[in-house]
């Protein structure tokens, strides 16, 4: 079977003014979300700075999380990030050295793209009215620095899901038939699909 694309959309974002392109494909081994994020960020002078964030995230045939490839740019700063789960729940860096702080994370949580809320939504398969409490490998920007967030999905009705983390935010998130975010009240509306 060939990577087959399936969808790709484009987000506006509330908080960096800026947008997000992203598509989601089904692939040989599962599933992978690949998107480029650009926007502006302000810096600790206010002044505003160009941001460029590339991500790939490739999941398994259940949404289980396997690889994760980013790379931020601002201004002159790059940084990238890389991650495996081996086993379920076992987190690894580029070098292979084991993330113990993450041992026992469900997915990975991108707080720079809604791309992420896809693999929770698909992967718990939930019906309406019923919840999950899960704990997510959560990447912050500008910094990249990854940890361990507990976070709870409810779905309200066919496509919209209440999302709540343990930070205190919560928004009640729309998304299509393929899990792929419509509306993120206060953070993300989509722009186009195709």
């Amino acid at each position: 079977m060939a990577d087959e694309l399936k969808r790709t959309v484009v987000w506006k974002s509330l908080a960096i003014d800026g947008a997000d392109y992203c598509s989601l494909w089904r692939t040989t081994e599962g599933w992978m979300l690949k998107g480029t994020v650009v926007g502006a960020v302000k810096d600790g002078r206010s002044n505003s700075q160009p941001l460029l964030v590339s991500y790939e995230i490739h999941c398994d045939e259940n949404w289980l999380t396997h690889r994760v490839q980013l790379q931020r740019t601002i201004g002159s700063d790059v940084k990238s990030l890389t991650l495996t789960v081996e086993s379920r729940g076992t987190w690894r860096n580029s070098d292979g050295e084991e993330l113990a702080t993450l041992r026992g994370c469900d997915d990975i949580d991108l707080s720079i793209t809604p791309a992420t809320n896809t693999i929770a939504i698909r992967r718990l398969n939930l019906q309406v009215a019923s919840s999950e409490s899960i704990i997510a490998a959560w990447v912050k920007f500008p910094e990249l620095t990854v940890q361990p967030l507990s976070q709870r999905y409810t779905r309200v009705s066919n496509n919209t899901y209440r999302y709540a983390s343990n930070t205190g935010f919560s928004a009640e998130i729309v998304v299509d038939d393929l899990g792929l975010v419509t509306s993120y009240p206060g953070a993300w509306t989509r722009l186009a699909t195709a």
